[in-house]
């Protein structure tokens, strides 16, 4: 039988999720577009509820092509209230835009938001070795670095706690614990 982290539990969609993509480095500015607006949009709520609305999501956010969204206008926003398979949080979805806008000017000055988003772990995984789930941290010196940097070039929603989230998703760092199958795999 494998062992796995416990927090999937028995939910499928949350085995699914921890089995095939947490934690997997991401290295596809689509990607980390829509990391960072799931996680923006998880703030004060469950991952999983996130992940329930996420086929939502990508449909009511142009798959997250951050050139899409960046134009959104309040006539989108208001169409986004009203959207009842996403977080109708109007401060969530104006981020998204505000978000997108900061992305993209992240790509031109870094060439990709890839190269820009690694350099907070060096450019590459941080491997840690928790024997239990009650050892994984929620924020890090890195996270904090990286929410403050985010936060100076407009992005919202980012603090360091959610920042760290991202940074797990992200594959920024192997948060699965050491007797996980897939704490080597990642």
């Amino acid at each position: 039988m494998l062992r796995r982290c416990s927090w999937p539990g028995a939910d499928e969609i949350y085995i699914d999720y921890h089995d095939k993509e947490w934690g997997v480095p991401v290295h596809d500015d689509r990607k980390h577009f829509e990391f960072i607006i799931l996680d923006g949009a998880q703030a004060g709520l469950s991952w999983i509820t996130i992940l329930k609305k996420r086929k939502n999501y990508r449909e009511a956010f142009d798959n997250f092509d951050p050139e899409k969204v960046a134009k959104y206008d309040e006539k989108k926003i208001k169409e986004l209230m009203q959207n009842k398979g996403i977080v109708r949080n109007k401060g969530k979805i104006e981020a998204a835009v505000y978000n997108a806008k900061a992305f993209l000017e992240i790509q031109r000055e870094f060439g990709s938001f890839d190269k820009y988003i690694w350099q907070f772990v060096g450019g590459k995984t941080i491997k840690n070795s928790w024997k239990s789930e009650a050892e994984i941290p929620t924020k890090t010196p890195e996270s904090e670095a990286m929410s403050k940097d985010l936060k100076k070039r407009g992005f919202k929603f980012v603090g360091p706690t959610i920042c760290y989230a991202y940074m797990q998703a992200a594959g920024m760092v192997n948060d699965h614990i050491v007797d996980c199958f897939r704490y080597n795999e990642v």
